[in-house]
């Protein structure tokens, strides 16, 4: 198959600190792109860039900090992508998070939810005109094979109720592919599509510093490298046959199946609604 050449393309990948992230980066920027690296931590997040660039041999890759757990911040990457890019031809939100505790952020939302979902919903809204500005164009949001574990409950959606690391994170990862399969409704016919993916088990620090994953990163013996979790994220931003797939979900870089809740059109529009209020978008 012939490489994809995305030279005079801009790709911006959140979550870029590390792991997945920063593998992601890197594929995208050795193909030609314009990355824009959105990083939490300012350490890793300047080493990282720093090694993308030297990997990669290019001069224009960027880098940009922010908390995603602060819908402040998420608003003003957001503003800070469009000053540079009023035109995007790829957003990948793969920044995620599994705590060991149940933390509020400080617009109210549970710290996993807010994370997961509502940030990436955000900057996909802000974005949005950029994107379709650039089309043809891709949204591609790191889910997870847990979200097969996963229920949505609007009565108790920041889990104050009834909370676990497992279920929280599983509930972010569905609310993903709900997500995804919205935002493909909702962009038919503007040139944005959207694809949901499944990195596999990764060997990250998200597997590593939270207790339930953590069970997954100690009993598994053949996780895959960041490297290689990366490879159906990179695959989704770029492969031209499934500009026509919009709203799918990918595992290995082939269709995988979704659980009957992800595959809900009435749930998937209900959420879309209520994480708007929540963001201040409704």
């Amino acid at each position: 198959m012939p490489t994809p050449d995305l030279t005079g393309r801009v790709c911006v990948v959140t979550g870029a600190s590390a792991g997945i992230g920063t593998e992601t980066c890197l594929a995208l920027a050795r193909l030609g792109a314009t990355v824009v690296m959105v990083g939490r931590t300012p350490e890793k997040a300047r080493a990282a860039h720093e090694r993308v660039s030297r990997e990669s041999g290019r001069d224009d890759v960027e880098l940009l900090l922010g908390d995603f757990s602060r819908l402040d911040e998420v608003r003003r990457v957001a503003a800070e992508v469009l000053e540079r890019h009023p035109v995007l031809q790829v957003l990948v939100n793969n920044a995620g998070t599994a705590t060991r505790e149940r933390r509020t952020t400080v617009d109210g939302l549970e710290e996993t939810f807010a994370v997961n979902h509502a940030a990436p919903f955000l900057l996909t809204h802000l974005l949005l005109g950029a994107l379709q500005a650039g089309a043809p164009s891709r949204v591609v949001t790191v889910s997870s094979l847990a979200h097969k574990g996963g229920s949505i409950d609007f009565s108790d959606l920041q889990a104050e109720r009834r909370w676990s690391s497992f279920r929280a994170y599983a509930d972010s990862k569905l609310a993903n592919v709900l997500f995804t399969r919205e935002l493909a409704r909702r962009t038919a016919g503007t040139g944005v599509t959207a694809y949901a993916v499944h990195p596999g088990a990764v060997r990250t620090a998200l597997f590593r510093e939270n207790r339930f994953l953590g069970l997954v990163y100690r009993v598994v013996p053949f996780m895959r490298t960041p490297r290689a979790g990366a490879r159906t994220t990179v695959w989704a931003a770029t492969e031209p046959a499934l500009a026509a797939q919009s709203g799918g979900y990918y595992a290995s870089r082939r269709p995988a199946t979704i659980s009957p809740t992800a595959a809900d059109d009435t749930l998937a529009g209900l959420l879309w609604d209520e994480t708007a209020r929540l963001v201040g978008l409704g």
